[in-house]
């Protein structure tokens, strides 16, 4: 598996230059580390913020799966997708609100053809909250099926 968490990954992440806003380091909790972050206010509404995850070394022909923790915090704080790269302009995964404040998994299968996926996109859309933030942290990848709960 391949750790690309933010505080100690090993996963080459860029800010899109092309969006609205960038995605900042928050600091956890406890002091572990850090985590990436969009505050509910950056931004005006539908505002995007876009990180990208560049993926090098992915065989053909084989299945990955993309494992993160996320957490939509706040009173209509806005949307968060991902985009892997190949594919079509929709969205693989997308989720606009938490029932709480936790941290939630969420988990991806990337399936490769001949054509290889290359990146895998984080994009924060801003909602009509004033308040709370959208997080991503411990994105991970291994090879194979996505696990089961």
């Amino acid at each position: 598996s391949v750790d690309c968490s933010f505080s100690r990954g090993v996963c080459d992440w860029k800010q899109d230059a092309d969006d609205d806003f960038d995605w900042n380091p928050a600091d956890r909790d406890r002091g572990d580390g850090y985590y990436m972050a969009v505050p509910a206010f950056v931004g005006h509404k539908n505002d995007m913020g876009r990180l990208k995850l560049l993926l090098s070394d992915l065989k053909p022909k084989s299945s990955y799966c993309l494992i993160f923790s996320y957490r939509l915090a706040g009173e209509r704080v806005g949307k968060l997708r991902v985009f892997l790269a190949d594919k079509k302009p929709a969205p693989v995964w997308e989720q606009n609100k938490g029932k709480d404040e936790r941290w939630r998994t969420g988990k991806i299968e990337i399936f490769q053809g001949t054509e290889t996926t290359n990146s895998v996109t984080f994009e924060s859309e801003r909602g009509k909250g004033k308040t709370g933030e959208i997080g991503v942290d411990n994105v991970i990848l291994i090879s194979g099926l996505c696990p089961e709960d």
